[in-house]
């Protein structure tokens, strides 16, 4: 559980109460009508804006948000500096029992490509291909996000111009005009904290931990190529912690590129 995401909503939602409560009643700023426009109409523009798959995809990409899965690059250096130190020690074949004991599915495939004898420029082209789609995807789920986001403010203007018009036929009646206008100005209010509460930090949470993960994977690359290129292991590590600020950069235990020394 990602206890920052949880954490923003319920205060978020806990300050909007509190400055309810000391100005008015909680039930001032409930309206069903409000409620059926903005999420209503929040949803169904969603739908026609994308097709029915990519939005089921949106709601599982979503649960990254609420998952606290971490993305360690000094654990993924450590592990490709084990790698190297194989292949180094017992060649490249070696690896492919090694490969076994790999959980990453990515970096489980680079293995099996430089223990296959692929072509160097083809094992890069290979994960670079499924780094950029995988890239494309996490953005695909983004955007729905975003558009949710740009989506529920409009339909609580909306809701706000529909109050207006039945404010505006109750004239007549200047005891109705008051607690109409409250009602059309409560669904721009819904609007806005679905948009700034909800989705558009959804959306900068899941592009913050899809670069995590781009940058873990791009790490994978650089090592898997420099393993086939026979370098180092302690170069190998250098290398690939040039990828993380000076702050997040390891000591793997004097490295382990020293038992194979230089």
């Amino acid at each position: 559980m990602d206890v920052a995401t949880i954490l923003g909503i319920v205060v978020g939602t806990g300050f909007i109460l509190m400055g309810i409560f000391t100005g008015g009643s909680l039930m001032a700023f409930y309206d069903t009508s409000s409620i059926f426009i903005v999420i209503g109409g929040t949803i169904a523009g969603t739908l026609v804006a994308y097709p029915m798959n990519k939005v089921k995809e949106a709601m599982t990409i979503a649960k990254k948000a609420f998952t606290s899965k971490s993305f360690s690059p000094n654990e993924t250096i450590a592990k490709i500096i084990e790698i190297a130190n194989i292949a180094r020690r017992e060649g490249l074949l070696a690896l492919e029992e090694s490969a076994e004991s790999v959980n990453d599915a990515f970096l489980k495939k680079g293995v099996m490509l430089i223990v296959d004898g692929t072509d160097p420029e083809l094992v890069r082209n290979i994960l670079e291909t499924e780094l950029s789609f995988l890239e494309e995807r996490h953005a695909e789920g983004r955007t729905i996000f975003d558009t949710l986001g740009s989506f529920a403010p409009a339909f609580g203007m909306i809701g706000t111009l529909i109050g207006l018009i039945n404010m505006l036929q109750a004239l007549s009646d200047p005891s109705a005009v008051g607690p109409k206008m409250a009602v059309a100005l409560i669904t721009t209010f819904y609007g806005a904290v679905l948009a700034n509460l909800i989705f558009i930090p959804i959306a900068a949470k899941l592009k913050i931990k899809s670069k995590e993960e781009i940058l873990i994977k791009e790490v994978m690359v650089e090592g898997l190529l420099s393993i086939q290129a026979g370098e180092n292991p302690r170069i190998i590590e250098i290398k690939l912690e040039s990828f993380l600020p000076p702050n997040k950069r390891g000591t793997l235990s004097e490295n382990k590129g020293e038992e194979v020394g230089a």
